[in-house]
């Protein structure tokens, strides 16, 4: 299927060249110019003033012929080029028109160049004096070079030279296909060779790199390059293909001639454009350089103060990383401004307007993002959490896993990441459950309601005896009861217990309910909350014996549930 469009293309290549006399002719009767033939102008005025030129080319089929130096009155050089240019087309058309009846012929004030009754072009004084010749001679030279020019240009037009340029055009096509093949064999045989290579020495590969380059990057590299390889040969036999194909016909020979210099002009533009620029570009490669070093050094002198092996008085490590985040873009903004004058290009017009285009938009959309930023800031030096905190922001209650310039993330108890906006948690009410807990302990505490029948006393040794039985709440300091108030129908206490681990404060609190329960079933005291109405015949308690009633497991038996 490749090879079959390959072929397309160069049949279609082959086509424009054939099939191009009719764009050519159009092209020649729009930008033809009709003149008055230069023996009427010279007839009209015998003591014209030439006026010398450097010399305007006579063309035929975009070859020169000769060059006319001097204009006449109101026609110019090229005016008079232009007129014997075109009246040359128009005999080398003419297949009638004999090139052994073109001669020159000498009169008083012009030697001209006739084919039988019709001049084609004159010779004037002016043209001799220019060439420093006889005039005469002058004629019979530019008679000579016009029969030669026309009989070249019926020779390239002819039937038999066009199929015979169709013929070694299918001719260079077919050879450009097989080419094509054998490149894309030798591809698939380098590959191979690639991969048996690498697959021999990859032992060696890796002993000789210490682990820095693996073997499947060296073979990846070698792939590349030889595909690579095999890219640039393709774009060079295409180059030669076109460049042959195009020189076969007439109608594009010129194109063939001009089709290096059309495929190398952008690269020496370019190369230009680069060689002017050259100080600056070394100057930012430079600037570059220097930015990355410094940002290394800033990011090696941030890890170790996070690491607690650099302390600054006032500076907590915590602050390590945001502040180096914050560094490392003001660093990366400054290089940017220094870099600006040297940018190619950065003074034009076009660049300031998208520069500016740019700058709009990213004010019309970052404005949220500012906010965001400048919280995280705020943030970050209010020291309100750290990242492995456990904190409640609104409804939202879980640990701190990673905090940036725009949002702090909190994983939940139900394992959920939740993604808040730095500028909504710096707006919401937030609270710290681990910023005491080490040092002093977290207080967790649950509230029960009591009938006036039970002494408070009691209440207080069964409470604290639940907390000391719940794993995770610490027995120092002292968990304590408090009486929080004597309501219609019941006293309301509050259990308050320690506990150095507020990332497990739902499991802390589900054990602690749970003893809870067991020791007031123990001891046949009933808790009246949430609500009381009146006295039951038999107390709302749980006896012993029915504590562990199936399918509940007694404490020692397998899934016993502690």
């Amino acid at each position: 299927m490749r090879t079959l469009t390959v072929l397309l293309l160069g049949l279609a290549v082959i086509a424009c060249g054939a099939f191009a006399p009719a764009v050519t002719a159009v092209t020649a009767a729009a930008d033809s110019v009709n003149a008055a033939a230069d023996s009427a102008i010279a007839t009209s005025d015998p003591t014209a003033s030439p006026t010398p030129s450097p010399g305007s080319p006579v063309l035929l089929d975009g070859r020169e012929v000769f060059r006319v130096q001097v204009g006449i009155k109101a026609n110019s050089a090229d005016d008079r080029a232009r007129a014997v240019s075109e009246r040359l087309l128009r005999v080398a058309k003419d297949r009638f028109a004999s090139v052994d009846s073109i001669q020159a012929s000498d009169s008083d004030i012009s030697s001209d160049v006739v084919l039988g009754d019709r001049v084609l072009f004159s010779v004037i004084d002016g043209d001799a004096q220019a060439a420093n010749r006889d005039r005469m001679e002058l004629a019979r030279e530019r008679a000579s070079a016009a029969r030669a020019a026309i009989e070249e240009f019926r020779a390239r037009y002819a039937t038999r030279s066009i199929w015979m340029g169709i013929l070694w055009a299918l001719v260079a096509t077919v050879t450009f296909c097989i080419l094509l093949l054998l490149l894309s064999k030798l591809l698939r045989a380098a590959i191979s060779a690639i991969d048996g290579w690498i697959e021999l020495k990859q032992d060696r590969i890796r002993e000789k790199s210490k682990t820095i380059v693996a073997p499947e990057q060296v073979r990846t590299g070698l792939r590349g390059l030889a595909r690579l390889t095999r890219l640039l040969l393709v774009l060079f036999i295409t180059y030669l293909y076109v460049h042959i194909v195009l020189g076969l016909f007439p109608w594009t020979n010129r194109l063939s001639d001009r089709l290096l210099e059309i495929l190398i002009r952008p690269l020496r533009t370019f190369g230009a454009a680069a060689l002017a620029h050259l100080p600056g570009l070394v100057f930012i490669a430079v600037l570059v350089l220097v930015t990355r070093y410094v940002l290394r050094l800033a990011r090696f002198g941030f890890e170790e103060i996070g690491a607690g092996r650099i302390s600054i008085s006032g500076f907590y490590p915590e602050w390590a990383k945001p502040t180096y985040n914050i560094v490392r873009i003001l660093i990366v903004l400054f290089a940017v401004v220094v870099a600006y004058p040297y940018i190619p290009g950065s003074g034009s017009e076009a660049f300031k307007g998208v520069s500016l285009f740019v700058g709009v938009l990213f004010s019309l959309g970052s404005t949220s993002a500012v906010a965001n930023i400048v919280a995280g800031i705020i943030l970050t030096y209010m020291r309100a959490f750290r990242v492995g905190d456990v904190i409640e922001v609104g409804e939202q209650r879980g640990v701190v896993v990673d905090m940036s310039l725009l949002a702090t993330h909190i994983r939940t108890v139900k394992n959920e990441l939740v993604t808040l906006p730095n500028a909504t948690v710096l707006g919401s009410h937030v609270t710290n459950y681990s910023t005491h807990a080490a040092d002093r302990g977290l207080i967790l505490h649950t509230t029960v309601g009591i009938g006036y029948d039970v002494a408070w006393r009691q209440v207080h040794a069964m409470l604290l005896s639940a907390a000391a039985q719940t794993k995770g709440l610490l027995s120092k300091p002292a968990p304590f009861v408090i009486q929080r108030s004597l309501d219609n129908m019941c006293v309301r206490y509050e259990l308050n217990a320690y506990t150095d681990r507020p990332e497990a404060m739902l499991q802390v609190y589900s054990d602690l309910h749970k003893r809870v329960l067991d020791v007031f079933n123990e001891y046949g005291v009933q808790i009246m909350t949430p609500s009381y109405e009146g006295d039951r015949d038999v107390p709302a308690v749980v006896p012993k014996d029915k504590w562990y009633a199936p399918p509940a497991k007694k404490p020692g038996e397998p899934g016993a549930d502690e």
